[in-house]
């Protein structure tokens, strides 16, 4: 199961009741942080969720609206005593911006361990989650993300009693290890039923259409995707600066075959997101905006 909470659903700058973009994912007892706008620790402090169990942070760029709520981030993690290494991702750049940041907090309780990636790559993000992005098309690097939890098949009890293999062995099998028993190899297929569908889920802002985009996130349970403007009449704004309308983050998911589409990081010229919400609804039907505080579970299906 995933939780994922929308922090914040503003682009440019905050608004009242409106924090600047960031979204929290919990899986277990560890956070994940997508991109912290100027405050995010108050919507944050709000949740209840706490902050020692934050592992990483994904920036998807080097745009005030999404890293410069960082110091403040670490204060706050520095206070509630976080100790272990917090994990940082970013595009090209990443580093330079960091740094700078850290001047305001140059003396933290816990190592920082910043990578810069570009294109498509693959990582782990602490708590065992299955990362990975590409790029964006904003002008300036920027990444997509796309993360995953796997689900293991079912493991069949009566054909590993028909092996004839101690029940000791059975745990290491269903892992995914290869038994060595009394001259005999047993491998997981042998015991294992047929894959099944984990949870899946991609955050896209700051970022263009591409079909790219729409491959990177296919199948996804969620597509939680950018809505700068909310009208067609915006369109020449959103292409001049790098941004979606509502209907374009709709055919995005719709090509996608996303299950859902929840939209963010609105223009802070959109007072009312219902606008938006009708014009994806028109491309894409299983459309929400998203809402500051808005939490949304993810579960495996049957």
């Amino acid at each position: 199961m995933l939780d994922i909470c929308l922090l914040g659903t503003c682009g440019m700058m905050p608004l009242p009741g409106r924090w600047l973009s960031s979204t929290l994912v919990r899986f277990g007892s560890t956070l994940t942080l997508f991109d912290c706008g100027e405050g995010t620790q108050i919507p944050w402090k709000s949740l209840g969720w706490g902050f020692r169990q934050l592992g990483a942070i994904c920036f998807s760029h080097m745009h005030a609206d999404h890293v410069a709520g960082l110091p403040g981030i670490l204060f706050m993690l520095a206070h509630a005593g976080k100790t272990d290494p917090l994990d940082i991702y970013g595009p090209t750049g990443t580093t330079y911006i960091i740094d700078g940041l850290r001047r305001l907090a140059p003396e933290l309780p816990f190592p920082i361990h910043i990578h810069e990636l570009r294109g498509e790559q693959h990582f782990e993000l602490p708590g065992g989650l299955k990362a990975s992005c590409i790029d964006a098309v904003h002008g300036v690097p920027c990444l997509a993300y796309r993360v995953e939890l796997e689900r293991k098949p079912v493991f069949e009890v009566e054909k590993a009693k028909s092996l004839g293999l101690p029940v000791q062995y059975w745990k290491p099998l269903q892992q995914g290890e290869v038994i060595e028993y009394e001259g005999q190899t047993f491998r997981p297929e042998q015991v294992l039923g047929a894959p099944r569908r984990g949870i899946s889920f991609a955050i896209i802002t700051d970022s263009r259409p591409a079909e790219s985009l729409s491959q990177f996130a296919h199948d996804v349970d969620l597509l939680i995707c950018e809505s700068m403007y909310d009208t067609i009449e915006d369109l020449p704004l959103a292409k001049a600066n790098a941004h979606m309308v509502a209907n374009e983050a709709a055919g995005l998911a719709k090509a996608a075959h996303a299950r859902q589409l929840v939209l963010t990081h609105f223009s802070p010229k959109v007072q009312n997101t219902s606008q938006a919400e009708k014009l994806a609804r028109s491309v894409f039907p299983n459309t929400r905006t998203g809402k500051d505080g808005m939490i949304i579970t993810l579960n495996y299906t049957s």
